[in-house]
């Protein structure tokens, strides 16, 4: 067998959820409405432990991995700084694929520019500059963001 195809058996085994470590964290209707979806709603923890109202935000879906941005004034931010970093995210609508993920604040330049970059192709407001992350207001601390990785599925 050459290694190609030993490659692509490997693929498509993880692909299929038979190697460990491989299996994708969400499900497949979730996966394709992150690629589509204009908004998430996101919810935060309140020091209660009840989930607080879910916000709607807009995000960029890469590797897996949702990220968004978030004044560092706003409910979601000061609980993830305050360490309660467990997130619920509904997709595309109040009615879309929810999940919980765990959230952490970053400062990352290069993430943030694929960010811009990606909102601009997403979202024409941002093309036009509005609402669209920029490395300078995050190394300022005018903008919190954010990364969440989420929770396998059970």
């Amino acid at each position: 067998m050459s290694t190609f195809s030993a490659l692509l058996i490997l693929l498509m085994l993880g692909l299929a959820g038979l190697i460990p470590g491989m299996v994708h964290a969400l499900d497949e209707s979730a996966i394709a409405q992150l690629h589509t979806a204009k908004e998430i709603y996101v919810s935060t923890k309140r020091k209660s432990g009840e989930w607080g109202s879910a916000a709607p935000v807009w995000f960029w879906y890469a590797d897996e991995v949702i990220y968004l941005t978030a004044s560092p004034s706003s409910y979601k931010a000061k609980r993830i700084l305050d360490g309660r970093n467990a997130v619920r995210i509904t997709v595309g609508g109040k009615d879309g694929p929810t999940f919980t993920g765990k959230a952490e604040i970053f400062t990352d330049a290069a993430i943030v520019e694929r960010m811009g970059e990606a909102y601009n192709n997403k979202y024409w407001l941002a093309w036009l500059g509005f609402a669209r992350p920029r490395v300078s207001r995050v190394e300022s601390g005018k903008t919190v963001a954010i990364r969440v990785t989420p929770d396998a599925q059970e």
